[in-house]
Parts: C-alpha cells; structure tokens; sequence
C-alpha cells in the first residue's frame, strides 16, 4: 500500500516534515521493488534521515543509454557496472546495487534527459 503525506506509517509521525516526506518517497520505492512493509519502513526511516541530515558523500550512479543496451555507472565514471540490453533489465539489479552502497540514483531518458532521482 503506498503512503502518502496524510496516510504513513505511525513511526513517521515524529519526524520532522522534510525527513517524513523523504521516508515515505523511498518506503513507497522500497515498496515498488518488492521488499515487505516491515522491512522497508526501517530502511526508509535510516536512509532519510541521512539524506536530510547531511549525508553529502552520497555516491551518485547514472542509468544511461549505452552501444549495447544500457548501462549502470558511477557519476562521472567511464566504466560501466552493470550493462543490460534493456533499461528494464537493468532497474532492479540496479537499485538494489545502489542500495547497498547507499548512493542515489538518476536514470535518464533515451534522448538523455533526466527522467528520475531515487534515493537522493
């Protein structure tokens, strides 16, 4: 069930607004890939207060249109991480990926354009 401003859940209430509005973005992503309500409700609460709080040394990865499909870099990096055919095959091994290594995350269009920040 996605949350929303008025409707989260109850360990959001005390939050300040900005870290509330940050946990329920990533609960409601955390959601979207699958993960149980039980287990995304600590992460998001974890991840948006240091987002919020200052967690500025964040790694920033890119999902960008690559010569044999797509691929997932590093911010200014060359090399590639993680290369698909298809930016489908390449979403959920790489939020997981960006998960793990508590970055954020941009995907951008095929005209390269950014099209979604997760995480941030």
């Amino acid at each position: 069930m996605p949350w929303n401003k008025n409707d989260y859940p109850d360990s959001f209430k005390n939050l300040d607004e900005d870290v509330r509005n940050k946990a329920i973005e990533i609960a409601n992503a955390l959601l979207r890939d699958g993960y149980e309500e039980g287990r995304a409700i600590p992460i998001a609460l974890d991840q948006a207060r240091d987002t919020v709080q200052g967690d500025s040394d964040a790694p920033v990865y890119e999902i960008r249109k690559h010569s044999e499909g797509w691929q997932l870099k590093k911010k200014d990096s060359k090399k590639a991480i993680l290369i698909e055919e298809t930016k489908d095959d390449l979403m959920g091994e790489a939020k997981r990926y960006v998960n793990r290594n508590n970055g954020e995350l941009h995907v951008y269009g095929e005209d390269d354009s950014l099209q979604e920040k997760l995480y941030d």
